[in-house]
């Protein structure tokens, strides 16, 4: 039986293992599927995550439920030998081990890409993982608890500062996002006004957004200044040391919240790490029917999708001739290629990747959005509408979708559920306080002093 890797549970992981056991006749492949998260996440939710409009378990789709016929292995992908067919698996515990495979599928994903910075790597936090739009959220709500006992000063201004730095879509998002709760927070703490929170995006372009027009653009810099948000364009982050945002004007902005979504790259660790043909920007380089190489040359046996792969875009949309890392793609990918492997499975021709964008849309806080496609670009509230429609029906399986339309039904009459849980990252906390431990072993006794010369010793005979 013919062996089927698949490196990474992403989106386009996912999606392949999921149509492979759609397609795949009983007996006719092993699917076998690593990723060192047991679940896929689906990113597009995470601003609403961190903002506290979606509960954080509810947005990831667990493999093991809805994979019933893939083997699951919770590890990473250290080592691929493709002139071998072996992987090198490293689970989290335990000593690696050799995994054989007839078929490889590389979609191990994206991670943050930084520079080298300096306080950038100590003091910032990404938004690729649900982990980070979660701890976001209780950073956020945790220094609105502390602020509250302050005086005014320039500490209680430090911990009521965000900075978000890149001006994309998930920049704006979560940006527009943590400005709206903020705002929905000022009316539980007296203490604070509406005035006394400050937030900074930082861009190093001269407009934010490049995914819609213009004109679109500017819309959205003047719905952000009119909810009391600062956009600083054409400026660039040169330093973060101990939270102090140095821009590249001069200006100095002390802050506890530095979320970082300037840009992605391919998952280093699975690209260095294997020997398939990789493109100058670190992609793996991929043909338009999804499998590694080039026009002229084809690696048999190896796939690649997603963000980490080099897709070319037949319809002359994408940049620089590739298409654009997004989840529109990658699913649309992982799809295809589930399809065109299995063809060649069966002796059958590969088809060629063909999607043209359907355009971008994004929300920017409650009642809030845009939308572009081509031309047309709708803003406002029909724009969130057309946000929330369809990454709820995009959402992965109907016990997902249902799952999060509840949340937004429930916070629509109930309102944000707006507690920190920071303490679940030390829950040992209150145990260790009390906790009775044993106590500290005393020193011996002292020996008791020698008799002197002199003394009396009475004897029994």
């Amino acid at each position: 039986m013919p062996k089927i890797l698949i490196v990474g549970g992403g989106y386009a992981g996912f999606y392949t293992a999921w149509k492979l056991e759609k397609h795949l006749r009983k007996g006719e492949a092993e699917v076998t599927m690593v990723d060192p998260l047991p679940y896929m996440t689906y990113q597009p939710f995470l601003p609403e995550v961190a903002a506290g409009e979606i509960e954080a378990r509810h947005v990831i789709v667990g493999h093991r439920r809805h994979l019933s016929r893939t083997r699951v292995v919770t590890a990473k992908v250290t080592g691929i030998d493709h002139a071998n067919k072996v992987a090198t698996i490293t689970p989290p515990a335990g000593e690696p081990w050799q995994e054989e495979y007839d078929q490889i599928v590389v979609t191990a994903g994206a991670v943050s890409r930084t520079f080298p910075i300096p306080g950038i790597a100590d003091n910032a936090i990404g938004l690729k993982t649900i982990e980070e739009a979660v701890a976001i959220r209780d950073r956020v709500l945790t220094n609105f608890d502390l602020a509250a006992n302050m005086p005014p000063g320039p500490e209680r201004d430090r911990l009521l500062t965000v900075v978000v730095v890149g001006g994309g879509f998930a920049g704006i998002e979560v940006f527009a996002e943590l400005r709206a709760m903020a705002s929905s927070l000022v009316k539980d703490y007296p203490s604070i006004s509406f005035e006394d929170t400050h937030f900074h995006l930082i861009e190093a372009m001269g407009r934010i957004m490049p995914e819609v027009s213009l004109k679109t653009s500017e819309w959205v810099l003047k719905s952000l200044a009119k909810r009391g948000a600062n956009v600083h364009l054409d400026t660039q982050v040169t330093g973060a040391v101990d939270g102090n945002v140095e821009l590249s004007t001069g200006e100095v902005i002390p802050t506890d919240v530095i979320v970082w979504t300037a840009g992605v790259m391919a998952n280093p660790t699975v690209v260095r790490g294997s020997d398939l043909l990789v493109e100058e920007r670190g992609r793996i380089a991929t043909r338009a029917d999804l499998r590694v190489g080039t026009e002229d040359e084809i690696i048999e046996g190896a796939w690649a999708a997603g963000d980490v792969s080099a897709v070319p875009d037949l319809t002359g949309g994408g940049v620089g001739g590739y298409c654009v890392p997004n989840a529109q793609h990658a699913v649309r990918q992982a799809k295809l290629l589930a399809k065109n492997l299995v063809a060649v499975l069966r002796g059958e021709l590969p088809r060629e990747y063909v999607h043209k964008n359907l355009g971008a849309v994004a929300g920017l806080g409650l009642y809030s959005g845009v939308f572009q496609s081509g031309n047309i670009a709708i803003k406002g509230f029909f724009a969130w509408v057309a946000h929330r429609g369809y990454h709820g029906l995009a959402m992965p399986t109907w016990e997902r979708k249902w799952r999060v339309i509840f949340d937004w039904w429930n916070n629509f009459w109930l309102g944000r559920d707006n507690v920190t849980l920071q303490t679940v990252q030390n829950p040992r906390y209150v145990f260790e306080e009390f906790a009775a431990r044993p106590r500290p072993v005393q020193p011996a006794a002292a020996e008791a002093p020698a008799a002197k010369a002199g003394d009396k010793v009475s004897a029994a005979g």
